[in-house]
């Protein structure tokens, strides 16, 4: 168990919520739900397992977790994160199939009662997810033993037992009238959205009547249908049934530092949640709204974004195109009110992981006195991945304020001849990249490192003497077992490095740029491996090659996979013949 994830299980609060289990390329391959996080997720690390357990618990780099007001809710957002991710050691929930609800046809002349797994019917009213199903079954069987709505689907043309029980109106041979059902619609309505102490009052009469007699078979019936019944009315904020994308917004703020906590709905589902965790420099208000209008510029805006604070409601409305809603109480403010227990947990996680280690300003700081350059606001890494000169590429990883950012890293693919030769590689790619740069007249870099020594600062340099352009430059020294000991500048003069924190910040640099070149070389390299697998197989597309290259990103671990498998990303007969044909390869 690594000291980071010891950390966050220390830091688990006792709370319901899901927890997303990450690897090292920062891909989701667990998801969970628990009633208390801190005693469900450290079972992973402190229990010993074996088979699937076992693999993924070893792949874990890191996890996240979303709170959530109940265990019901947790069962809900769980199915949602899983058919939005689709983990690869998630076997459950990875079909397109739902949780019960509960359907109340009303747009029918003879209205009826029944389970759906989907909101298909606009006219028809919803009740639920029920996680538990047997509680949604449970309660239907209440309701039409109690109302005498019809109980077929399909009018017949003659009565059954249920109108013989009065258990039904019998439409089959009565005309019965829109005012008699309106009347049992909103009673059945009302004990669905919980208004039903009248009715929890007869079942409990039931319980002790048959308890008192000693007829313990029919006070255990009525037992299991209260508890139906209490199940349906515990309320649940993580599913609207308006097919809505919206925004929950609320943020935190303790020792002048801030946690914005987003949590993003689509088409009515609770799909995650986005975190911000700054130090506050000037008033609160306008430093918070500064974030927020920076991330949705970058990204498509939902229909509507629902906070409590009406600075910053009045503030998105000027500047964004979209509904901004202001909640002070009901179904909206229960969500905004854990959106803050949220970002409350992750500002306390954050002072900790803070208290541990020098921020990144420092680090940054003391690299920039030891190269002897500027401050360092934006870092350029480089390094090249190659298999004996094929699907050569070069790569590049951008680190702003010591934190990566993804959407600025690049790929080259390489295309001098000699593509086994590194150095010629290099040459390739920081010529392309800063010829470009110069072109457009962008900004440079505020330092560039590359994986590699001498040889490797002799090609930068004679490229930017070329080039007629001056970056603070420098590389990252090996030892005899290709582990890094030391810093050299662009002079060549090599820097030692400690096994201090900032070894640890330039190795958690490489470890990136490393595993961004290798990882964008075996898609590479897998997409031609693929290609001839793939594209003569009816049925699979470009997309659904993204998804099982995403699954399996090598030939081998495509080759392991399942019918099982392959059935959660492919359609049953197109999973079958991708099957039977990676069995022929292999004999």
């Amino acid at each position: 168990m690594t000291d980071l994830i010891k950390n966050q299980i220390d830091l688990l609060p006792n709370l319901p919520g899901c927890y997303l289990m990450h690897d090292e390329k920062d891909e989701i391959i667990y998801i969970g739900k628990a009633k208390n996080l801190k005693n469900r997720v450290s079972q992973y690390f402190l229990n010993e397992h074996t088979g699937k357990t076992k693999a993924m618990v070893s792949h874990v780099k890191y996890f996240e977790t979303i709170i959530t007001q109940s265990e019901k809710e947790a069962l809900i957002l769980e199915m949602n994160l899983i058919q939005k991710n689709h983990p690869k050691y998630n076997i459950m929930l990875m079909d397109d199939k739902h949780y019960p609800y509960i359907e109340l046809h009303t747009n029918i002349k003879d209205p009826y009662i029944g389970i759906a797994r989907r909101l298909k019917n606009k006219k028809s009213k919803y009740y639920g997810p029920y996680p538990n199903s047997r509680s949604a079954f449970e309660v239907i069987d209440i309701i039409n033993s109690l109302f005498p709505l019809r109980k077929c689907k399909n009018v017949g043309k003659s009565s059954c037992l249920y109108y013989h029980m009065h258990e039904c109106l019998a439409p089959c041979i009565n005309e019965v009238k829109k005012e008699e059902y309106d009347k049992i619609i909103d009673e059945i309505n009302n004990i669905l959205k919980g208004n039903n102490d009248e009715l929890i009052k007869k079942i409990k009469d039931k319980i002790n009547y048959y308890s008192s007699n000693l007829d313990f078979e029919n006070a255990l019936t009525y037992k299991n249908k209260l508890d139906s019944l209490l199940y349906i009315n515990e309320k649940q904020n993580v599913e609207f049934f308006d097919n809505v994308d919206r925004d929950f917004i609320a943020f935190y703020i303790s020792d002048n530092y801030v946690s914005i906590n987003i949590l993003i709905y689509r088409k009515g589902l609770l799909i995650g949640k986005k975190d911000f965790n700054y130090e506050i420099v000037g008033d609160n208000n306008e430093f918070i709204l500064n974030i927020l209008l920076q991330y949705y510029l970058s990204i498509p805006l939902p229909s509507e974004i629902i906070t409590s604070s009406l600075f910053i409601k009045e503030e998105l409305e000027n500047n964004l195109d979209t509904k901004i809603i202001l909640t002070q109480g009901g179904k909206y403010l229960e969500i905004i009110n854990n959106s803050v227990l949220n970002a409350k947990e992750n500002l306390s996680n954050f002072f900790h992981y803070k208290s541990l280690k020098k921020d990144n300003e420092y680090l940054l700081n003391e690299l920039a006195g030891l190269l002897k350059i500027d401050y360092p606001r934006v870092i350029e890494l480089f390094d090249n991945s190659h298999l004996q000169g094929t699907n050569a590429i070069g790569a590049m990883v951008t680190y702003i304020n010591g934190e990566e950012n993804k959407k600025y890293n690049r790929v080259f693919n390489i295309n001098s001849i000699n593509k086994k030769d590194d150095l010629s590689s290099m040459r390739e790619v920081l010529t392309r990249r800063y010829s470009r740069l110069k072109e457009e007249k962008s900004n440079f870099p505020s330092l560039i490192i590359l994986d590699g020594g001498k040889n490797q600062i002799e090609v930068a340099n004679d490229v930017f003497k070329e080039l007629n352009i001056n970056i603070p430059l420098c590389g990252l020294v090996k030892d005899d077992k290709h582990r890094t000991r030391a810093l050299m500048n662009s002079s060549y003069e090599e820097i030692p490095l400690n096994d201090n924190e900032l070894f640890l910040f330039l190795t958690k640099m490489q470890d990136s740029i490393h595993r961004f070149a290798i990882s964008t070389h075996i898609k590479k390299r897998s997409k031609n491996m693929f290609k001839s697998i793939f594209d003569d197989i009816n049925g699979i597309g470009e997309k659904r090659k993204e998804d099982l290259l995403k699954a399996y990103p090598t030939l081998e671990d495509l080759k392991k996979a399942t019918l099982i498998e392959l059935e959660q990303i492919l359609p049953d007969n197109v999973a079958l013949t991708l099957y039977n044909k990676l069995r022929e390869n292999n004999e």
